[in-house]
């Protein structure tokens, strides 16, 4: 399971392989580099001080008229370059009633431009707009109870969608892209954010600047219904047929009252259905503009040249008004909750705690703290719960859930060992949070979880892909990307005495919320 750095990106996929509902050289890949990097018990972030300050000087940020920032970062070990665009939009920006529209727009995104994915724009685009009268006038149908005429409807439905598949050039914003030499072709949507990546040779920068630059400018929402289906069939997968999805959704919807991180990023299903390629268009609109996007470009490319194409490409894109931000705040939780699900399945626990966001000062303790309880087999809940008195087959937690940009909850999961009870295992994990807050910490492991941070950090930062990643995040959530290396600093700082007080005022009962999937050979 890998360390949450500065509860960073890396978090999805840790989230990802719990709960299956969420969806080249680097900087220091110069050995030389990378062993100076490395923290060792003796090294502290003064050590790392001059390396960090080379990164630095590597790196310009600039700002097109229509507000759309880049970040850029040359590192000319390899000829490659790794890209990565990020929209400050995801699921919380939804309207109600329609949970999913922003996971729904990332696929769409992948759909293709007026140009690229189609043999004749002009007469497919007619198509697309029969396709979606013809739904609308089914969903009427149904609506009334009208069965024949909906079949009807029904039938010319899909002979309408073949004549519009037939005009598709089935994935070429792909194909082009791996003819190029590109790799990681890759998006994700979460609670806070959408972002697109993948990586080419750097002698692709202008290829890039050109087919990103088209997606997000003038998009065509095709295979909408198609799309549609896959995405149901995935929250089917991920969360109606998989009993830690269900609690997952089940908790978050209890954990939060007021909040939009207590609705799915990948929709109700009511809602996907509902969803129409309008809907899809009108989000599009409102929240897919350049104030909202950082592009960050690290690689084997020259900054002069990066703001040349990126004027050229970009600036096409008009200014346009800010889009609102969500302005709800969760109210203080003033008792615990709890949620119980019989289900088909081997009995879990959960319990989640609500904490700050991600520029919160108290940040880099929660990330330590998180680490002495729960990374590794030398974790706290690990040597206890697994090892020691065997009442868990595993025992994890991690900070920032679901996301990180608004307060949130502290997580900890774990699936008791055969023949061990829930309440054994509440037990036991409530006997190391109160010896967390009663005694500090020893200094071995508060030396142990920095380092191990430290060093999950620079891994991390090892790639383009990954320094990309990162310096977005920071950038965006932060208001500097800097932040990324203030971050290695404020975790060498944390003491004992932070950590103490930090889960004194976290851990509280009536700060909680309780979860259990209990067997359905315990149904009474």
């Amino acid at each position: 399971m890998p360390l949450l750095v500065f509860r960073s990106l890396s978090r999805c996929l840790l989230v990802t392989a719990l709960i299956l509902v969420l969806h080249g050289p680097g900087l220091w890949s110069h050995p030389a580099i990378a062993a100076d990097l490395a923290p060792t018990n003796n090294r502290n972030s003064q050590t790392l001080t001059p390396y960090l300050n080379r990164a630095i000087q590597r790196i310009t940020e600039f700002q097109l008229d229509n507000g759309l920032k880049f970040i850029v970062m040359e590192n000319n070990e390899a000829p490659v370059v790794s890209f990565y665009t990020y929209f400050d939009v995801g699921g919380v920006d939804e309207p109600v009633g329609k949970t999913g529209v922003a996971h729904f727009l990332e696929h769409m995104a992948f759909k293709g431009t007026e140009r690229i994915g189609t043999k004749d724009f002009t007469q497919e685009q007619q198509l697309l707009d029969q396709l979606d009268q013809v739904f609308a006038q089914i969903t009427t149908a149904r609506a009334k109870g009208d069965k024949t005429g909906e079949q009807k409807l029904q039938e010319q439905f899909k002979q309408i969608q073949q004549q519009a598949q037939d005009l598709i050039k089935q994935n070429e914003f792909g194909q082009i892209i791996q003819m190029a030499g590109g790799v990681g072709l890759n998006a994700a949507t979460s609670a806070d954010a959408t972002f697109y990546f993948y990586s080419l040779p750097s002698n692709k920068l202008e290829l890039w600047m050109s087919l990103e630059s088209e997606r997000f400018l003038e998009p065509v929402f095709r295979e909408f219904y198609q799309e549609q289906e896959v995405i149901l069939e995935e929250r089917r997968m991920r969360t109606e047929n998989n009993p830690v999805g269900q609690m997952v959704e089940e908790f978050l919807d209890t954990a939060f009252t007021k909040h939009p991180y207590r609705r799915p990023v990948i929709g109700y299903d009511e809602d996907i259905r509902n969803l129409s390629r309008q809907d899809v268009t009108d989000f599009y609109e409102k929240y897919y503009i350049p104030g909202n996007m950082t592009i960050a470009v690290v690689g084997d490319v020259k900054v002069d040249q990066v703001k040349s194409l990126a004027q050229k490409y970009f600036g096409r894109f008009p200014q346009r008004p800010p889009t609102p931000q969500v302005t709800v705040v969760e109210p203080p939780q003033t008792q615990q909750k709890e949620i119980n699900l019989t289900l088909p399945s081997q009995p879990w626990y959960f319990e989640g705690y609500h904490s700050p966001a991600f520029d919160d000062p108290d940040s880099a303790v929660f990330d330590v703290m998180t680490t002495i309880l729960s990374s590794g087999r030398t974790s706290r809940l690990y040597q206890s719960l697994v090892e020691e008195k065997q009442l868990a087959l595993m025992a994890q937690g991690f900070n920032g859930f679901p996301a990180d940009k608004f307060p949130n909850l502290l997580m900890f999961y774990a699936q008791s060992a055969p023949g061990r009870s829930l309440d054994d295992l509440s037990e036991a994990l409530h006997g190391e949070i109160e010896r967390l807050k009663m005694e500090p910490v020893t200094p071995e492991e508060l030396e142990r979880a920095q380092n191990l941070l430290q060093t999950s950090a620079l891994q991390s930062l090892n790639s383009n892909m990954g320094m990309a990643q990162l310096l977005v995040k920071y950038n965006v959530r932060t208001g500097d990307w800097r932040n990324l290396f203030a971050r290695l600093e404020a975790i060498a700082a944390v003491t004992p005495e932070d950590i103490q007080r930090v889960a004194q005022e976290t851990f509280r009962p009536e700060n909680s919320t309780i979860g259990r999937i209990l067997p359905e050979s315990n149904r009474q």
